[in-house]
């Protein structure tokens, strides 16, 4: 196990840079193998600023006992996530259980192997999420090929309800062996 509140250096074109510290919320822990990637740096937003934009954060990842990735996260809608009424819109709901998806794949991958392009997602909206209320994000891997990746991911409320889920199915991309 390795505890996690710190981003650690990593390589951008080339250069070695400092990741910007994340704040921790609660107590944030990683199961990974020595085999595994090391995925610390993408806790928080994942990379990709719209997750944070709109209220969404990883705050863990791992590998279980089949070799299959699973992230976690939180989910507080902000004001760009919801429409008028303040509740959060379908497209947002999307963009979250992706990246939920894509984020538990890539932890099961080992060294530079990495998702490549989502190639079928579908979303269902079970009851509103709305403005401002705490909600849970949890992706999982289903089954992983050599080129293929299932992958299923879940927004639940407070209360345990599932709010929205998602399946999907994601390309592979193998980096080729270092000779």
């Amino acid at each position: 196990m390795t505890a996690i509140g710190i981003a650690y250096p990593f390589l951008v074109r080339g250069k070695s840079h400092r990741a910007k510290p994340r704040r921790a919320v609660g107590t944030i822990v990683a199961d990974v193998g020595d085999d595994k990637k090391n995925m610390d740096r993408w806790l928080g937003d994942g990379g990709m600023p719209i997750i944070s934009a709109v209220g969404g954060s990883f705050n863990g990842y791992g590998v279980d006992g089949e070799d299959l990735g699973w992230v976690t996260g939180d989910f507080v809608p902000l004001v760009l996530a919801c429409n008028p009424h303040g509740s959060v819109q379908a497209g947002v709901h999307s963009v979250l259980l992706d990246a939920a998806m894509n984020f538990a794949i890539n932890s099961a991958l080992q060294g530079r192997d990495r998702t490549n392009a989502t190639i079928e997602m579908t979303t269902e909206l079970m009851r509103p999420a709305m403005l401002d209320q705490k909600y849970t994000l949890r992706g999982e891997v289903v089954r992983l090929t050599r080129q293929i990746a299932y992958a299923e991911a879940t927004i639940s409320n407070a209360e345990g309800k599932l709010v929205s889920r998602a399946t999907g199915t994601f390309l592979v991309h193998r980096a080729e062996p270092v000779s």
